[in-house]
């Protein structure tokens, strides 16, 4: 129950932050999203690859999966435009609802949703790596001129992707023969969402001791979890 649960709540807890705290320092939600992206690309690292080679002989088709995650992210990303590693671009007086950023989003929680019914540690990667992402999302749409009604509907039934994702692999035995497949996807997804954090949390390539502490304390605690 606990998988389905945590997922739904880091959407509450990132949204319930932004209603209380209202945070305007982007500088600190960069750095927990730096911290999340480090956390989630050592559960990848640590957990996830060595477990899916292990159970296959042919490492070459999951390779080739998880390369094909990744260009279904980056493919993902020309309509979200980002919006999974902390991009927002919306207009503050449009006021309609974003269906594009949606369904990206949605088909990237959906994917992330597979593995959780195996690896508890990547429940706290994605849980850890939704909170600072919802953060971003709720201040900007909150800024906007969408409806609240319009914005409660995006955040709840984002929130039921994740989840939906775990019950359709768990339940559907169509689905969970492919199931080293899909997860080999959401490796590649993981790969590129988390990479591409790290990347862009060195603004113009210089170094920041606090970034490089908070990347190593991600990546120390993903691999002690």
């Amino acid at each position: 129950m606990i998988t389905y649960l945590l997922p739904i709540l880091s959407v509450l807890v990132g949204f319930l932050f932004v209603i209380i705290f209202k945070p305007q320092q982007k500088k600190n939600l960069k750095l927990l999203l730096a911290f999340s992206g480090a956390f989630l690309l050592g559960i990848t690292i640590f957990e996830m690859l060595p477990e899916i080679f292990q159970q296959h002989n042919n490492t070459k088709t999951i390779s080739l999966f998880i390369v094909f995650g990744i260009l279904f992210q980056i493919c993902l990303e020309f309509f979200s435009e980002g919006a999974e590693h902390g991009h927002v671009h919306l207009h503050e007086e449009d006021n309609k609802f974003p269906w594009m950023l949606f369904i990206s989003l949605s088909l990237h929680s959906l994917i992330e949703g597979t593995p959780l019914g195996h690896h508890d540690n990547i429940l706290y990667g994605i849980v850890i790596h939704k909170i600072p992402v919802v953060i971003i999302l709720a201040t900007f749409f909150m800024q906007s001129a969408m409806k609240k009604s319009a914005i409660a509907l995006f955040l709840t039934l984002f929130a039921l992707m994740t989840p939906l994702g775990t019950f359709l692999i768990s339940e559907f035995p169509s689905l969970s023969s492919y199931s080293s497949h899909i997860m080999a996807m959401a490796v590649g997804i993981f790969l590129h969402i988390s990479t591409t954090i790290l990347f862009e949390s060195s603004e113009g390539h210089k170094f920041n001791l606090v970034k490089l502490i908070i990347i190593t304390v991600g990546l120390i605690s993903a691999y002690f979890i």
